[in-house]
């Protein structure tokens, strides 16, 4: 199967996943290793290093400009900024904005009904 440039993961949402949308909490790293651990049964460790590896790869991915796509949950991409004319908001003064590129995620279908279905509720 030929390289592309899109990485593209598919898989179904875990228990884990769906208890945490039950509460009105943040989920933080510790608890999403924490949740990827009980969900798989795995140790602890495992589910770090598996975290970890995820996490440094999309970072890698979007650092050279590709774009990721989670089929049902979204796409992260990288938009170019060109540089402009902005104010200081203390000062008012004109300064200008130098070009930057800033990662965006668009959410998926699934995880988008998903997340309404349980605002419907």
């Amino acid at each position: 199967m030929p390289q592309s440039k899109y990485h593209t993961i598919s898989r179904s949402y875990s228990t884990a996943t769906r208890e945490l949308s039950n509460s009105e909490e943040n989920m933080n790293k510790s608890e999403l290793i924490e949740a990827l651990s009980q969900d798989v049964n795995i140790p602890h460790r495992e589910a770090a290093a598996i975290t970890n590896t995820v996490i440094d790869t999309m970072t890698e991915a979007l650092a050279k400009g590709d774009s990721i796509e989670i089929r049902g949950f979204g796409s992260f991409v990288v938009k170019q900024y060109e540089s402009y004319e902005g104010r200081n908001p203390k000062t008012g003064k004109k300064i200008k904005v130098k070009p930057k590129k800033l990662p965006f995620f668009k959410v998926g279908k699934d995880l988008r009904e998903q997340v309404d279905l349980k605002r419907k509720k």
